[in-house]
């Protein structure tokens, strides 16, 4: 039992779709050289022994790679060519140990590999192509791609089982393009050869319907000229009997038919005396009692709207009457109104009128009598100047005493040095202010009376600054707000 043991754990046994690779001593394999430092088995057994020599599997089993290339053509057009490549390792030692060496612990990656070759190669041999050249002969592209392919392949100890190119995408529409003329012209071709086929088949057709017509017309010609004499030999056979019978029975119809005229004749006097008499009778009385109703009712309806047609007019007589009433009450107390608004705007504008003539007449001779008060002034003064001044001095002497003595007025404290004389003094002194104002008065009256005729009068100083400063007074006329201020001017000359 532990040589059987033993024997299991060193004997090893490749199945048919595998290659066992046995490293760990120095072994010659047939094709190989010598010092490759593994051994080759494939389909049979081979001891192993544990802890010296390592053993692992080598797939042989196909494997696939879906090719999806874009590429370039010759003309420059973009293309995207899809396909499939199924591989495998070779069956044969050199291949089996070439995939060994590069494949042994990545055999999953195969595919991957085999895809880059693909994809290079097969760029690089579209790129010499074009896109005619591609679509009508795909073993041509096939062909060169493996061939391109197998010495790389060898070395990576693959072989090609099949490569096929499935489709060939057009991004650009040149392929669908190209083959528009093509499927143009045999859509054409194809319409041309449906058209003419209807064509033929509606004339066959219109031909043997045409005949179908004219054979059924011969048929229905002969069947009914065979069913014309077919009817007109059995109507004379019908015929035959019933003739002898109808002239036998001729007489007796017109034997019945003066018997039943006088019956008829008989029945309708009958029917006169019974029956239409006593009905026109009922009709009449009725038809008579119908009108007269009628007629009663017509009137009745007749009087009814009569009625109320005057019903109607009179209280439109009455409602236009009270309207007209109302309207003409309406416009008495509007001109009353009126009249009465006119004749108050009238009275209060002659009053006011009024009102303003007086306060203008008033006006007109208050100034009047100023001017000729004035007037008799300057003739006074031109008479008599020392009369005329000392009547001024004497009238305006307290308001010239009290001017005189305002001097004193803000004096606290008074020193005088000399007594009651020089009080006396004093106050001679501020009443004899009064008299040397006189003495300007004379002589400016007196220089005014020395000059020469033509020659501008000299302003008196008391009189100056009321010799030329106008009185205006204001004269206004309510009623008639439109006219212009009035104004009357007087000049006092002195």
């Amino acid at each position: 039992m532990v040589l059987v043991g033993v024997f299991k754990l060193m004997w090893r046994v490749a199945e048919p779709n595998e290659a066992l690779v046995i490293s760990g001593s120095a072994h010659k394999t047939e094709g190989l050289g010598e010092g490759m430092g593994f051994r080759i088995v494939t389909g049979r057994g081979t001891l192993v022994i544990p802890g010296v020599q390592a053993v692992r599997k080598l797939s042989l089993d196909l494997n696939e790679t879906q090719l999806s290339v874009d590429c370039v053509t010759q003309q420059g057009i973009p293309l995207r060519v899809k396909g499939v490549v199924i591989f495998k390792v070779g069956d044969d030692f050199v291949s089996i140990a070439n995939a060994a060496r590069r494949f042994l612990d990545q055999q999953k990656m195969m595919p991957e590999r085999v895809h880059i070759v693909f994809a290079g190669h097969l760029r690089s041999i579209v790129g010499g192509l074009t896109v005619e050249d591609m679509i009508r002969d795909r073993e041509k592209l096939t062909g060169q791609t493996r061939a391109a392919c197998g010495t790389e392949m060898e070395k990576l100890g693959l072989i090609v089982d099949s490569l096929q190119i499935h489709e060939i995408e057009d991004p650009t529409g040149y392929i669908k393009n190209l083959a528009m003329p093509h499927a143009a012209a045999v859509q054409r071709d194809a319409r041309i050869a449906q058209a003419e086929a209807n064509r033929l088949a509606t004339e066959a057709e219109q031909t043997a319907f045409a005949r179908m017509a004219e054979a059924t017309r011969d048929s229905e010609i002969l069947q009914a000229g065979y069913q014309a004499e077919r009817d007109k030999a059995a109507a004379a056979a019908r015929q035959a009997g019933p003739l002898a019978d109808a002239a036998a029975r001729q007489e007796v119809v017109v034997q019945e038919t003066r018997v039943a005229e006088l019956e008829a004749h008989r029945r309708e006097q009958q029917l006169q005396a019974d029956v239409r008499k006593p009905a026109d009778a009922k009709a009449y009385e009725k038809r008579t009692l119908a009108e007269a109703e009628r007629d009663a009712r017509i009137s009745a309806a007749q009087a009814k709207a009569r009625e109320t047609e005057l019903a109607a007019a009179a209280e439109a007589t009455r409602v236009k009457a009270a309207a007209a009433a109302e309207a003409q009450a309406t416009e008495a107390r509007g001109r009353a109104t009126a009249t009465a608004t006119r004749a108050t705007g009238e009275a209060e504008a002659a009053a006011t009128q009024a009102k303003g003539l007086a306060v203008a007449e008033s006006a007109r001779a208050k100034g009047l009598a100023e001017a000729e008060a004035i007037k008799a002034r300057a003739a006074a003064l031109a008479e008599n100047q020392e009369a005329v001044v000392a009547q001024q001095l004497a009238e305006n002497w307290p308001e010239i005493v009290a001017a005189g003595a305002g001097a004193f007025g803000n004096v606290e404290h008074m020193v005088l040095l000399n007594g009651a004389d020089g009080m006396g003094d004093m106050f001679a002194k501020a009443l004899t202010m009064g008299g040397t104002g006189l003495g300007l008065a004379r002589r400016l009256l007196a220089s005014m009376n020395e000059q020469p005729a033509g020659a501008p009068p000299v302003p008196s100083p008391a009189a100056a600054p009321d010799a030329e400063r106008p009185v205006r007074i204001p004269v206004t006329a309510e009623p008639e707000a439109s006219q212009p201020a009035k104004e009357a001017k007087v000049t006092r000359e002195g």
